[in-house]
């Protein structure tokens, strides 16, 4: 049983996240299986228990693949008159719904529903709450898997929006009273979570599965028009935030931009997130050689990518890192703060430099730019896959 609640509320407001993502893998993975597999949803009316018509509708409608139909019916209008997108999608999957429950009753109704030794899998980390998880476990043999993807709203607050540091602290206490396995996505993750999970009293079983990376056919033609691919280009590849130190890029531009030798472009492929005010007017008043693209498909980025002299990634913290594990894949250098969760999983591949270091960054930035890219299959590093995460998981449970 996979929780779903988290990527069908995502639908329908743009590219989908990471652990969007991740959620999407396990829904077509789990789903793809013998083993008879469903889905959980929370709505404001309860808890609705999907059956196995519902992932390709789900899929469809989060990569876009199909649009949600429009209609509403009496109960999401009640409900969601905020939210009417998610309202939509809520009714077009009532059709699917094996069982609906308000969560007062949702523990007796899952007993009577749901087989023994039945795996539930939440990688969003929607309904992370003591009553929804006492609901849970009171099937009996049902286990929990939890896929922690970093603690950094612990670790890094600074990089965290205020309003989700708490709301993580108590999600990580229902974790440790009630998951039976925690799946990290790297080693260096799980060092950090289980001394979390240490101080909080039980450190549930633990297995690294790095997260699968599938990266799209580049295709030029999904481009905007007018972007000038014959200059010397530079990608950044992330969510526009303060974590992504996007900041440090553009300063890096401006002291380019005053030098004598030729100024490379620098192409930030992503969407605003919660970035500070000053950092969005920097990008609002435009700076020299530096372009913005957000709401990119996968396709249209990976050709950026897989033409760019390199990515930079001078991320402050990263639980995974997926832009770079993309680039390596591509064979497209990759220049990175030592970041070790990257470090884990890619080695020697990437350039490490401190973001202290803006001086070699700079020389490391315009060498790249006066050198011919060459692309060698054999330059290539191959991502880890899906295959191999599900291989680890299904296996430690």
């Amino acid at each position: 049983m996979i929780d779903v609640t988290r990527i069908a509320s995502r639908i329908g407001r743009g590219a989908l996240t990471g652990i969007d993502r991740v959620e999407l893998a396990y829904m077509r993975h789990l789903s793809g299986t013998k083993v008879p597999a469903m889905a959980l949803l929370r709505t404001r009316a309860g808890v609705v228990l999907l059956g196995p018509t519902a992932f390709g509708a789900l899929a469809g409608w989060a990569d876009g693949a199909m649009p949600v139909p429009l209609r509403q019916d009496l109960m999401t209008r009640l409900t969601r008159r905020q939210n009417p997108y998610l309202g939509r999608v809520e009714t077009a999957l009532r059709p699917h719904a094996i069982l609906r429950a308000p969560l007062i009753l949702a523990g007796a109704l899952l007993r009577r529903r749901l087989p023994e030794q039945t795996v539930y899998f939440n990688t969003g980390h929607s309904n992370l709450t003591h009553r929804m998880m006492r609901a849970l476990h009171s099937v009996p043999g049902l286990r929990i898997a939890v896929l922690l993807h970093d603690t950094i709203p612990l670790d890094h607050p600074a990089f965290t929006r205020a309003d989700q540091i708490d709301p993580f602290r108590r999600k990580l206490v229902v974790v440790a009273a009630h998951a039976d396995l925690i799946i990290h996505t790297a080693h260096s993750t799980r060092i950090l979570t289980e001394a979390h999970l240490a101080r909080l009293g039980r450190v549930p079983m633990g297995v690294v599965a790095p997260l699968g990376v599938e990266v799209a056919t580049p295709d030029p033609a999904a481009l905007p028009t007018g972007l000038d691919l014959t200059t010397p280009f530079f990608v950044a590849v992330g969510t526009i935030e303060p974590r992504k130190n996007h900041a440090f890029l553009l300063d890096l531009w401006d002291n380019m931009a005053t030098g004598d030798a030729a100024l490379p472009h620098l192409y930030i492929l992503g969407n605003r997130g919660w970035a500070t005010p000053a950092l969005l007017d920097r990008l609002d008043r435009g700076q020299p050689g530096v372009t913005v693209l957000p709401g990119l498909g996968d396709a249209a980025m990976m050709a950026l990518v897989s033409h760019a002299r390199a990515l930079l990634f001078p991320s402050h913290v990263e639980g995974f890192g997926l832009p770079p594990y993309e680039s390596a894949a591509m064979g497209t250098p990759v220049v990175c703060a030592p970041i070790p969760a990257i470090r884990e999983g890619l080695g020697d591949y990437p350039v490490y430099l401190d973001i202290a270091d803006s001086y070699s960054w700079t020389e490391t930035i315009m060498a790249l730019s006066t050198r011919l890219p060459t692309r060698a299959r054999k330059n290539c590093v191959e991502p880890p896959s899906w295959r191999e995460h599900f291989k680890t998981v299904l296996n430690a449970l």
